[in-house]
């Protein structure tokens, strides 16, 4: 592995003065390790990998992605345009539940089309057969088994609207599908997803002979210091001993951005409540990284520490009107000033593409660093925040 991968750190030789804040910042380098990784797993294992859009979408930076992977899965016509104009490779697309419109958008742009239920697959069917294209017919299952311990990325957890169980589906493999896609992990190991596809394989077992290829998901931190490449190609090759027609599709989301990028803020105030200090920063948790707030999640803070852990903590907040837009509680090695920049480690997938404009909040430049050049590659201002209403 190492003679593929160079090694490359987080971003440490960028001056932050130099970047406008607020600004994501992607490091180009650090995107073809990870491209590079999944490029091993796709070649040693003998399996296909998309990139989920769902996870990542700066489509600038597909063509790193584009000679190691397989194409992109999508979760509607507006990803799938996306995937189809500026990746140009295979485009999947699920959604747990398609309206007609979105699906009649959906045809021309997709490969695969994956329904989330026996009842959804019935009513699109013969439109997809109808559409003159070869277009692959899958069906979201849950195995029913997972290990994701919070309860809202938990796709299997009990009652989940995603995918259908087995005793919903019934005993037969319902006509016209080509195969089965699930998702049960949630940045986790190969060894998870080693037990996951034994609950696959036990609920459903006796319908992968019927079908020519199966969709493990997301959710797998393939590209994580800590991850076991190795195990990871020896259950996908034990899988296709076992199954040797069946084609095997992976869909990382964070593995394709993990570590990549920061979000860089500034300091805009500082006071105090009640003994203890506040900085309000030019980011916000309820527009610019929510997990923080429905996780909840703490990020990493370059050069800063828990609570406490110097005699310079302060709680971090956005600029927004909600009361609870809070980041948390960090300790720095020194008193912070306004102008001040804070650096958000880990800041390239699942931020990006859940951003928000609300409160009128500027929104964070977009940058590309490649070690030597920033490339400020997207700005936004009122038109984009006038245009997304009416």
């Amino acid at each position: 592995m190492s003679s593929l991968v160079p090694t490359v750190t987080p971003i440490t030789d960028l001056d932050w003065a130099t970047v406008p804040s607020p600004c994501f910042v992607v490091d180009t380098r650090l995107l073809e390790r990870n491209a590079r990784i999944l490029g091993r797993v796709r070649q040693e294992a003998g399996c296909k990998i998309l990139a989920a859009l769902k996870g990542y979408a700066l489509w600038k930076t597909f063509p790193i992605f584009r000679p190691h992977l397989d194409g992109c899965c999508a979760s509607g016509p507006i990803e799938a345009q996306l995937a189809r104009e500026e990746f140009g490779k295979e485009v999947h697309t699920y959604a747990p539940a398609f309206s007609e419109q979105d699906f009649a958008e959906t045809l021309p742009l997709t490969d695969h089309v994956v329904f989330n239920s026996a009842a959804q697959l019935r009513r699109f069917l013969p439109a997809v057969r109808a559409s003159g294209r070869p277009i692959q017919v899958g069906l979201r299952i849950n195995p029913e088994y997972a290990e994701v311990e919070v309860d809202l990325y938990n796709p299997c957890a009990r009652g989940s609207r995603l995918g259908s169980t087995r005793g919903a589906l019934g005993r037969e493999l319902p006509e016209g599908v080509d195969g089965l896609h699930f998702h049960a992990l949630c940045e986790q190991g190969a060894d998870v997803l080693a037990r996951v596809l034994e609950a696959v394989e036990r609920n459903f077992g006796d319908w992968l002979p019927k079908v020519k290829w199966l969709n493990c998901g997301g959710g797998h931190w393939i590209t994580k210091p800590d991850y076991d490449v190795d195990l990871l190609v020896r259950t996908i090759r034990g899988l296709k001993q076992r199954h040797p027609h069946l084609t095997i599709y992976l869909e990382p989301g964070e593995a394709v951005a993990v570590d990549s990028g920061v979000l860089v803020a500034s300091v805009l105030d500082l006071h105090e409540n009640g003994g203890l200090k506040l900085a309000i920063l030019d980011i916000s948790a309820t527009c610019h990284m929510p997990d923080v707030l429905e996780m909840p999640y703490r990020p990493t803070i370059h050069g800063a520490g828990d609570a406490d852990a110097t005699p310079h903590t302060y709680r971090l907040g956005g600029p927004t009107c909600l009361a609870g837009d809070v980041l948390g509680d960090w300790s720095f090695p020194r008193p912070l000033v306004v102008g001040d920049r804070v650096v958000f480690a880990d800041m390239s997938h699942y931020t990006m593409v859940k951003t928000t404009m609300f409160n009128g909040v500027r929104h964070p430049s977009i940058a590309l660093w490649d070690g030597e050049r920033l490339d400020v590659v997207r700005r936004f201002g009122y038109r984009d925040y006038r245009d997304r209403l009416a």
